[in-house]
């Protein structure tokens, strides 16, 4: 039997692989970070209060690191990742602003949120800021071809989250719904980071397309892996405690394949809890027990699997080198994370 493709490379990847990354990547995430600062500033005081309220709280990075690491792959030697990257970065802090206002989020990258603190209408109009100076970093870029990348993922990843509202307490929601929806709103960002990247690089429409394949993949498998955590997280993730997803009647893979199998009591229960949001305080519990039955969270770590190891293929029309395995480690440890 063939071994799977996390255990594979398991011996062969850095306990960190995002850590590592960052590492390698360091003086130029520092140079993003300055940028990232510099242009969120504003006269009106109100808009670096907010926008630095949750950029100064951390996050991962992810997405300005594959920017960056997509140009490093094939050995750019110039500087316009940076402000594209902060570009990506802005895009992103934008959507978790108007995320946190549509989902009532009262805690983000494990502090208040800025909706909490400031309330929905700042929280929206700061958001919009943050979209328009992505768009000012994009025509200084002077790439159409930039433009058409980066303001095409602003434009579906708008449509994701009115996707996702869409679907929000219906529990007749399907697979391929929700995989519209992470494709959409996760996903193509992730696509869209690491497709600049190689278009700064100058690279062949073959290989702009391979990491774009990546970063496509990697959010498929970062996202349906994320959905998983919601309920079988052992430690608190950045932002986001254990049942969150589940307290906001959302519709995930290990739900949906769940209610799938479900019988005439379940459903009624995922009816209650989901579509009607009547909640108690052992249901949760009992969610865990009926999706851990029906085999729903390994399923979708194994489709999670499928999607990494596409993305690890996507990278074999790129020369082999160290930061090209370090991007294929990171597409496992997006599965295997536990936070």
């Amino acid at each position: 039997m063939q071994m799977p493709l996390t255990n594979q490379r398991k011996s062969l990847q850095p306990a960190n692989p995002l850590g590592a990354l960052t590492d390698l990547l360091q003086a130029d995430l520092e140079a993003v970070n300055a940028l990232i600062m510099q242009r969120m500033q504003s006269e009106v005081e109100l808009i670096p209060e907010l926008a630095g309220h949750l950029i100064a709280a951390g996050g991962k990075r992810i997405r300005p690191l594959l920017t960056l690491a997509s140009a490093a792959l094939f050995d750019y030697k110039g500087t316009r990742q940076h402000k594209l990257a902060a570009c990506v970065e802005f895009i992103h802090t934008a959507t978790l602003l108007h995320d946190d206002v549509v989902d009532d989020s009262n805690q983000r990258r494990g502090r208040s949120s800025a909706n909490a603190l400031f309330g929905n209408e700042p929280a929206v109009l700061v958001g919009d800021f943050l979209f328009s100076r992505a768009f000012q970093l994009m025509t200084e870029d002077g790439s159409l071809e930039v433009l058409r990348i980066l303001s095409g993922a602003s434009a579906v990843i708008a449509e994701g989250e009115v996707l996702q509202l869409a679907a929000t307490n219906d529990v007749k929601t399907g697979e391929a719904h929700y995989k519209r929806v992470i494709a959409a709103k996760t996903a193509e960002l992730f696509a869209a980071a690491c497709e600049v990247g190689a278009v700064v690089a100058e690279r062949s429409a073959e290989e702009c397309a391979a990491l774009r394949s990546y970063g496509m993949n990697l959010g498929m498998a970062f996202q349906i892996a994320d959905d998983v955590l919601d309920y079988t997280a052992k430690r608190e993730r950045l932002g986001k405690s254990l049942g969150d997803d589940f307290k906001e009647g959302k519709m995930t893979l290990p739900v949906i394949r769940a209610i799938a199998r479900a019988d005439a009591d379940e459903k009624k229960f995922w009816n209650r809890c989901l579509g009607e949001m009547e909640q108690s305080d052992a249901d949760f519990d009992r969610a865990c027990a009926i999706l851990a039955r029906h085999g729903a969270l390994e399923e979708s770590l194994v489709e999670a699997r499928r999607y990494a190891g596409q993305g690890i293929d996507a990278l074999g029309a790129v020369e082999d080198s160290p930061l090209r395995r370090h991007l294929e480690d990171l597409v496992v440890f997006a599965v295997d994370r536990d936070y």
